[in-house]
């Protein structure tokens, strides 16, 4: 007897022992991909590339071998990686293959790895010594010899390697496979791992306490079991339900039942998260009983067989699955409708193999009685085993009372439109009536805050055109009415520049409202070369000075007069300087300030940096208003209008 025991021990440590060493991995000294051949090739060379055709495969049927091992860096550090071998065959070149010789020196290796979802290749080049094969019959052993590292290969991969048709699958072993052997000091990833295996072996300890005050069970977690992993929670009915992922740590009273069970795990990411599963109230059926019973439900169908028998078919409905008796009966008519007489014959008892789980979780068991007597109001009932009185009864849904409902929808439905109609059509009249004076009230405030013209600079750019239009927006959205030179380009063209501007101030002048210009470093430029030209030009000034009277006067400008206003292609360049012609003759006239004021955008510098003198002299004494910051007392200057020495307090006079 102590000589089997002893037996037995020996061949169970060497069992031990074998397997240890077979999780033992080899440890290579790794710097760069390494790829070598035996003698008889040359140039062995390897690159990264895709599937190439050759006409014959120099790799043996059982020519290939794949291998896991560890690749090191002086011993440390180490990775997993695979040592592929391969076998090839080297013919003679008098023999009918001697094309491998020649021409076939590269043969390709793919691997596969499932997370990758793609091949991998690489391709081993090589060159035969016709030498070597001197003297040789038919043919000469060789072999290839390719270490493989990539990130895509780590513990627990299941990698395939392809050469030509041949295949080979490895497994390579897992973290704790490979931590348990010798390995343990030099693999990265084995560092921490006696607490990361700790904590996963760990699971969290939890209670149910039931609170009759609030009506609620809690689920207590063990405080004393620290993770640095959160904590995840389902719920199920059942033992071999689905567990459904629950957030709150409470669940309500009326929904726990005896088959209710709760699982509680440290979410690690992957599937070692192991759980801790309790159905804690399969002890308190007398208490929790009544929530079964009360969630049990029955729907029914009537149907037809296929050899034209009548059945009723049914599906039960119950958090747990319960044991129970299902059987079809008459409905009475008359007073005593809440009484269903049973048929008899046609009882049955649900299985226990039948049962299926629903989308909310319930249970349901689904069953049908064939050859029922067609014209019956036949419903159904339920005896649940531990209940004293019967559940019922669940009738089949009246289709024509559906249709009735229906029906009396589209109709209620139909005399709402019918009334909304009726009452359209009376309120029209006064409907339109008060839009009518509504629109009358608008446009009288709206014309009573006056009119405006805003003249953009002669160079329009995208941003300054764009603050312009916003300035434009604002001034109509505080009832003023604004024309602005570049919302009126078709009105410029047919009329011309200076027709139209005359038009506008023409308007101004019966309004009392002024015309506001855009100084940007554009408009600056072009006032001083406006007065320089004005100034060389002399009594033609003066004649221009005349046309612009003769010209507010309704006579038409003619000849040489309109020197200084043409000469600019853009139809805002001709507005602007018929502007700076119509300031220059209210200036001579002492009411250019009560006509017309300057705006200075603050994101553009309004001043050119070659000039070194200050604003033009023909903007002198005009009200100046710097935007946004001064926007509160532009809109006070133009509702006020002007008033003599007061007008420009919201900014000031240049």
């Amino acid at each position: 007897m102590k000589t089997m025991l002893l037996w037995w021990s020996l061949a169970i440590l060497l069992l031990i022992q074998i397997f240890a060493s077979a999780l033992e991995l080899e440890m290579l000294d790794y710097k760069s991909e390494h790829f070598t051949c035996s003698k008889g090739l040359s140039n062995c060379t390897v690159k990264a590339g895709a599937v190439v055709l050759i006409s014959k495969c120099p790799v043996d049927d059982m020519g290939l071998k794949v291998q896991p091992v560890l690749c090191c860096r002086q011993g440390t550090a180490c990775r997993p990686c695979l040592h592929i071998h391969l076998d090839i065959q080297l013919r003679n070149h008098q023999t009918a293959y001697w094309v491998l010789c020649v021409s076939a020196s590269y043969v390709n290796v793919c691997y596969n790895v499932p997370e990758l979802a793609m091949d991998i290749c690489k391709i081993l080049e090589f060159t035969v010594i016709l030498a070597a094969l001197d003297g040789q019959a038919t043919s000469k052993q060789a072999w290839l010899s390719l270490l493989l590292k990539d990130n895509a290969v780590s513990f627990n991969s299941q990698v395939t390697v392809y050469v030509c048709s041949n295949h080979s699958k490895v497994v390579l072993p897992s973290v704790d496979e490979v931590c348990s052997s010798a390995a343990q000091g030099v693999v990265e990833e084995c560092d921490g791992h006696s607490l990361r295996r700790m904590l996963t072996c760990s699971v969290p300890s939890f209670s149910t306490l039931i609170d009759q005050e609030s009506h609620e069970v809690r689920l207590q977690v063990n405080t004393a079991d620290d993770s640095p992993y959160p904590l995840e929670m389902c719920l199920q009915h059942e033992d071999n339900g689905v567990c459904r992922t629950c957030k709150e740590s409470t669940v309500p009273l009326h929904s726990v039942t005896p088959c209710m069970c709760f699982q509680v795990w440290w979410n690690k990411g992957d599937e070692r998260s192991h759980r801790s599963i309790s159905c804690p109230f399969r002890n308190h059926t007398e208490l929790l009983q009544r929530n079964v019973w009360e969630n049990v439900s029955v729907s029914v169908v009537q149907g037809q067989m296929n050899n034209g028998g009548a059945m009723l078919s049914w599906n039960l409905t119950a958090p747990c699955r319960v044991e129970a008796e299902v059987w079809p009966c008459q409905k009475e008519k008359g007073l005593d409708m809440d009484k269903c007489t049973e048929l008899v014959a046609f009882r049955q008892r649900l299985s226990d193999d039948i049962w299926r789980e629903n989308s909310r979780g319930h249970w349901l068991m689904p069953g049908v009685f064939e050859d029922v007597v067609l014209g019956l109001d036949l419903c159904v009932m339920v005896k649940v085993n531990g209940k004293n009185s019967e559940l019922g009864p669940f009738c089949p849904i009246d289709s024509s009372w559906w249709h009735w409902r229906w029906s009396l929808l589209v109709l209620l439905s139909l005399m709402l439109a019918v009334l909304a109609a009726i009452c359209l059509y009376f309120l029209h009249g006064k409907l339109k009536r008060w839009a009518w004076e509504w629109y009358k009230e608008e446009c009288g405030r709206l014309a009573n805050r006056g009119h405006i013209v805003l003249l953009s600079p002669p160079n329009v750019d995208g941003s300054v055109s764009e603050l312009v239009c916003e300035l434009g927006s604002s001034l109509c959205a505080q009832g003023f009415s604004v024309s602005v030179d570049l919302w009126s380009r078709a009105e410029l063209c047919s009329l011309g520049a200076l027709p139209w501007l005359h038009s506008q101030l023409q308007h101004l002048d019966s309004q009392g409202v002024r015309a506001i210009l855009v100084l940007t470093q554009a408009a600056w430029e072009r006032t001083e070369d406006w007065v320089r030209q004005w100034d060389q030009q002399g009594q033609q000034g003066k004649n221009i000075v005349q046309g612009v009277e003769k010209e507010e006067g309704g006579e038409e400008v003619e000849g040489e007069d309109k020197g200084l206003l043409q000469g600019l292609s853009s139809p805002y360049a001709d507005v602007f300087s018929a502007a700076l012609s119509c300031i220059k003759a209210d200036h001579k006239l002492g009411c250019a300030g009560e006509r017309f004021l300057l705006v200075h955008f603050e994101a553009h510098s309004a001043k050119p940096p070659s000039s070194e003198r200050g604003l033009p002299e023909l903007f002198q004494g005009l009200p100046m208003f710097h935007l946004p910051s001064q926007s509160q007392g532009l809109l006070a200057e133009l509702a006020m209008g002007p008033t003599g020495p007061e007008a420009g307090i919201g900014g000031h006079r240049v």
